[in-house]
């Protein structure tokens, strides 16, 4: 892929224009983004992830990143997170999905082209559900994406979460502070179950070039889930940071070098690509991840 010349004072210092964006997703509630603007018509959209925001470091580090290289990024809240309207849903992985089609149909209005989606933790499910659903983005970039959607849900609702959940249909999840953080309802639960990874990574098709980066320490989401999708996505491309968390907390520069690659690479070229980076350190530093 050919990326035109951004506007720039010199070759080194791209003019990157931030700017809030407010779309209106298909059930009347308000996304708000924010558009790292390098006047590019091409467009990267970022995607965030569980009870999380597109202010959380990881988006944001690689909207700069990309702007750096000339290439526009938007990041946004799905509904019901950060400053988007709607109220937090515990599973709604196909709804964020949707809003993410809500996002993609906007840009589309404004002509621009969207270059590549890319999603972090659940956000990595929500591009990977999108991918196999709409067959209108070629690159797809999931970070930390859960495979198995039926795997960790003791940590947050408990050994017991099916029988309290039958008996008073909802289970509140408390802060280490006591209070009420999120309420999981009885159908949010069946959302997040009923959600088949295995069987929307045989839907994505071959033209759709996936990478998926993942953590070797992650304690959030096992690093095995990363390699049940380089398994099941038939045009994908597995690459594991040694020593990095689910945040990427000391290996920010790392991801950002990463998915620039994938992003901007020639796809014949891709196999040159390693599969494990090593910790590694680089000259340009990004903001490091306080979460």
């Amino acid at each position: 892929m050919a990326w035109p010349d951004p506007p720039h004072t010199d070759q080194q210092n791209p003019v990157i224009q931030q700017h809030s964006v407010t779309i209106q997703n298909n059930h009347g509630e308000k996304l708000v983004g924010i558009m790292h603007e390098t006047g590019s018509t091409e467009l990267v959209i970022i995607c965030h992830g569980f009870k999380s925001s597109k202010d959380r470091i990881p988006m944001v580090n690689l909207a700069i990143a990309l702007g750096k290289e000339g290439i526009s990024a938007f990041r946004f809240d799905f509904a019901g997170n950060g400053e988007s309207e709607g109220v937090f849903r515990y599973g709604s992985y196909r709804r964020e999905a949707n809003d993410l089609r809500d996002v993609i149909q906007y840009f589309y209005r404004e002509n621009r082209s969207i270059a590549a989606i890319i999603g972090h933790s659940k956000g990595g499910n929500g591009v990977l559900l999108y991918a196999s659903t709409y067959n209108d983005v070629s690159i797809i970039v999931n970070i930390s994406g859960r495979f198995d959607l039926k795997r960790g849900i003791e940590g947050r609702l408990g050994n017991d979460f099916l029988e309290r959940i039958k008996q008073h249909g909802f289970i509140d999840v408390k802060n280490r502070r006591g209070k009420v953080d999120y309420r999981v309802t009885e159908e949010s639960l069946m959302d997040r179950l009923e959600t088949d990874m295995h069987e929307a990574c045989l839907s994505i098709p071959n033209s759709c070039r996936v990478l998926t980066v993942h953590g070797s320490i992650d304690e959030m989401v096992p690093v095995e889930d990363a390699y049940k999708f380089n398994k099941y996505i038939s045009n994908h491309k597995l690459c594991i940071i040694e020593g990095a968390d689910h945040e990427f907390t000391s290996h920010q520069d790392e991801l950002a070098s990463i998915v620039l690659d994938f992003i901007t690479v020639n796809p014949h070229q891709d196999g040159d690509m390693p599969t494990r980076f090593p910790p590694c350190t680089r000259g340009e530093k990004f903001t490091h991840s306080r979460f």
